[in-house]
């Protein structure tokens, strides 16, 4: 004798759920399919390479996310159904990775930017970095179109009646009211949290300014370049902060760096790096819905990191996962 009970069902899942169940099964996926691409025949013996890594880096990352959830109702559910479980059959490819792996740095990124929990938008920040460098590197070894970036450009400040009005938003078509709104400063961000930002930006223009005047040909272009890009975004840090010009603005004439026994390649990726680990652990603190451009820079960084020879890593702007 028993009593009669409701049927067992599935729970439903909240929005940070949904957001990780998704960037699992994005990571997985590919997972898969580079593991099997790289099986394939006639595929070139450093692709065979590159899948692996990709592949071994993806199964951390859906493991760091918590893996896939099972509630064991799952058998229970099908028998009871009579349906049986189907699922569409990727294609096994380097490039069809590429093209996967593109697919889930855009969704993760956007995620990322959406997640109400600070660290779990962290974590998603920086593996959306990641999957966008392996997407990169794996372009380049197979000639498949690259990943775009997304935009870098440190948001101004609004100004008073610079907001979208509702009739503005409701008469235009999604894509349009979307391409409409201008990019957000991040909000929850202290004070601190933005000079230090700046700070590190400054720091990391002037030392390669000096570089670049001690180098020569590629290196000295290169390093000319990400000064002038690091100083540019000290600027408009500064001016998002309001302290441009101030006296709380911390930028200085002169910092230290380290001497000549320091490589400008191995200086060069330490300071891309800080500043990836400084746009995670701000990804972690800002808002949701205001950190697009805390991950986008912390993609840009971690990318950075590839001209001066570093390799791609599962979880860049992370240093507790090195």
């Amino acid at each position: 004798m028993r009593l009669e009970t409701p049927p067992p069902t599935e729970p439903v899942p909240d929005a940070a759920e949904v957001l990780r169940r998704t960037a699992v099964a994005d990571a997985l996926l590919v997972a898969e399919q580079a593991g099997a691409a790289a099986a394939g025949e006639g595929v070139k013996a450093d692709v065979v390479v590159e899948l692996g890594t990709i592949s071994d880096a993806a199964i951390e990352q859906a493991q760091q996310l918590g893996g896939e959830y099972d509630s064991g109702l799952g058998d229970i559910l099908t028998e009871r159904s009579g349906a049986s479980p189907s699922a569409s059959t990727p294609e096994h490819t380097p490039r069809a990775v590429v093209t996967s792996l593109i697919d889930a740095a855009t969704r993760t990124r956007a995620a990322a930017d959406q997640a109400q929990l600070g660290p779990l938008g962290r974590l998603l920040g920086s593996i959306s970095a990641s999957q966008t460098r392996y997407a990169t590197d794996l372009a380049e070894l197979t000639g498949a179109k690259a990943p775009e970036l997304p935009p870098t450009q440190v948001p101004e400040p609004a100004e008073p009646g610079d907001e979208p009005t509702e009739d503005a938003e409701t008469s235009a078509t999604p894509a349009v009211a979307a391409a409409a709104v201008p990019a957000v400063v991040p909000t929850g961000l202290s004070a601190e949290d933005l000079s230090a930002l700046v700070l590190a930006e400054d720091t990391a223009g002037y030392a390669l300014e000096v570089r670049a005047a001690q180098a020569n040909d590629a290196v000295r272009t290169l390093a000319q370049e990400r000064a002038q890009l690091h100083r540019t975004r000290a600027q408009a840090w500064a001016q998002a902060a309001g302290i441009d010009g101030t006296n709380q603005d911390p930028r200085r004439v002169a910092y230290a760096i380290p001497g000549a026994d320091t490589a400008t390649p191995e200086l060069a990726r330490s300071l891309e790096d800080d500043l990836a680990q400084n746009y995670a652990s701000l990804t972690a603190v800002a808002e949701a819905g205001t950190r697009a451009v805390l991950v986008a820079l912390l993609t840009e960084t971690s990318l950075a990191t590839a001209s001066w020879g570093a390799p791609a890593i599962p979880f860049p702007g992370l240093p507790e996962q090195a």
